[in-house]
């Protein structure tokens, strides 16, 4: 019966998604309705749509896991992907939108007039993309596999071709509808069963969580050696200035009107997140009521599926684990349809088409976005499969380190400096790119211990500085690389639209 339940669940979202995306269908007909909705969305639309994709597997299951096992600690991911907002709405939302860029490639070309820096960017648009979507079908294998008992790769499939479907029916217009519904079906699918079993822990006085010191105590870790301090700084550094430089979340400011839409829509968004964020602390707690120890092998990231069994054995608990199971699987789609956009407008621009010029083969622009759109969610599903075991949080902390170290400073200079030349920023691009995933790979690979640890396994609190560092440098050696229209450019980012109409 509960597997019925929670597969039934599952068939539902998939069909609201699928049912959503055909009904938008009427409205894509432009190539700015796929890469960018219009240009139309309001502030409310699109802060629930950012919402909807920002919200992933990660944040699902993978905070209120890293809440259940490492305690208090953990508060700082919530904290840090929210904190991300503010800093996109203090420096760069407004600015952005007044680009007129359809993807973070478009605005480095506009910016800075280089190819060379556009194809630098457009290599690292795909490759956060695709680490971020690597988790969400991981995700999608597990989720279904515990509550449906369906083999790892069907959970997966399903969300590669429900995803292939929305974004090639209709782009950016269709999944911003499809977005906007999934985030009220997320909170919705999470808050009511966390009410429901806080509800009876309290009514029960049911088990205390069962804690140490160390799960209580914030910046300490399992031990002194561990530098919390360094680790707890840098990695407040990763998420906050790396939700900047998500290619996912850029283009998303391009599809307001105006830029005064908007801020409004990261003020409205700082809303959306602080209710969402609240709920997972509650799964975090309660499972270590409930679940003080885990079974060998058994992953955090599955304490908010496995804790209704815990506190409503019998029916209650399967229609929870189907409401939760559902709401999973919106997380999965609406994230994974969001990336799946972002890397689409990157691949479709620089690679397909390119390729169909060089052999001569003729299709619209509509057609290119379709067939890129295979191309951007085929490769991640394909990797997710090598790495089943990797816990969620990993690649997307990976994506955040990366693009922390290489659009937050191409952004930030870009849209308040005007001496920043095409040297400096392909300098600071590479130079926060290589020492942003070779840390992580000395980190994977050789796994070092004391402050050698702390330093690669969060690099973000030097290899930001160090990007910044290398571009500015460079830019004030090279003045020659400074675009002629530099200073047009930022006059034209930094002005209201009603003053230049």
């Amino acid at each position: 019966m509960g597997q019925t339940l929670a597969g039934g669940s599952v068939l539902v979202v998939c069909l609201i998604t699928l049912g959503l995306s055909i009904f938008a269908l009427r409205l894509s007909r432009r190539t700015s309705d796929f890469y960018v909705a219009g240009r139309v969305v309001s502030p409310a639309r699109n802060a629930a749509a950012i919402g909807g994709e920002y919200l992933s597997a990660a944040s699902f299951l993978g905070v209120a896991g890293l809440i259940y096992d490492t305690g208090v600690d953990a508060l700082w991911y919530p904290v840090g992907y929210t904190v991300g907002y503010v800093v996109l709405l203090a420096l760069v939302a407004a600015p952005l939108r007044r680009s007129g860029a359809y993807t973070l490639p478009d605005f480095a070309e506009a910016r800075l007039e280089s190819r060379v820096v556009r194809h630098l960017c457009s290599v690292l648009a795909v490759l956060i993309g695709w680490l971020y979507l690597i988790p969400q079908f991981q995700g999608a294998g597990f989720t279904l596999g515990l509550v449906s008992g369906a083999p790892l790769w069907l959970g997966s499939s399903v969300v590669l071709v429900v995803v292939v479907l929305s974004v090639a029916a209709g782009g950016m217009r269709s999944i911003t509808l499809v977005q906007a519904v999934q985030y009220w079906v997320k909170l919705t699918a999470l808050a009511v069963p966390a009410g429901i079993i806080l509800a009876v822990w309290w009514v029960t006085q049911g088990p205390a969580p069962q804690v140490d010191a160390a799960w209580t105590l914030p910046l300490t870790g399992s031990a002194p050696e561990t530098h919390s301090m360094y680790r707890t700084f840098s990695l407040i550094v990763a998420l906050a200035l790396g939700t900047t430089g998500l290619p996912h979340v850029v283009v998303r400011y391009y599809t307001n009107p105006d830029g005064a839409a908007a801020r409004r829509t990261t003020v409205r968004l700082l809303v959306l997140l602080g209710m969402f964020y609240v709920v997972t602390i509650v799964y975090g707690v309660l499972g270590r009521a409930y679940l003080p120890v885990l079974g060998p092998g058994v992953r955090a990231d599955t304490v908010v599926l496995r804790l209704p069994a815990e506190v409503l054995p019998g029916l209650g608990s399967e229609i929870l684990v189907a409401a939760l199971a559902g709401g999973a699987f919106a997380a999965f789609l609406s994230t994974s349809s969001g990336l799946a956009v972002a890397v689409t407008g990157v691949l479709n621009q620089d690679v397909v088409r390119p390729l169909s010029r060089l052999v001569r083969a003729e299709h619209s622009e509509v057609t290119g976005f379709r067939l890129a759109t295979i191309g951007a969610v085929l490769v991640p599903w394909g990797v997710s499969s090598v790495f089943p075991e990797v816990p969620l949080a990993a690649f997307v902390t990976l994506a955040f380190v990366i693009a922390a170290s290489t659009f937050f400073p191409l952004l930030a200079l870009g849209v308040w400096w005007s001496r920043l030349s095409v040297q400096g920023a392909a300098a600071g691009l590479v130079t926060g790119a290589v020492a942003a995933t070779g840390a992580m790979a000395i980190t994977f690979g050789l796994g070092p211990e004391g402050w050698a640890g702390a330093l690669f396994e969060h690099p973000a609190a030097w290899t930001v500085p160090l990007a910044v560092l290398v571009a500015v440098g460079v830019s004030r050696a090279t003045p020659h690389g400074i675009p002629r229209s530099a200073r047009r450019t930022l006059v034209r980012l930094h002005t209201p639209e009603g003053v230049t109409g």
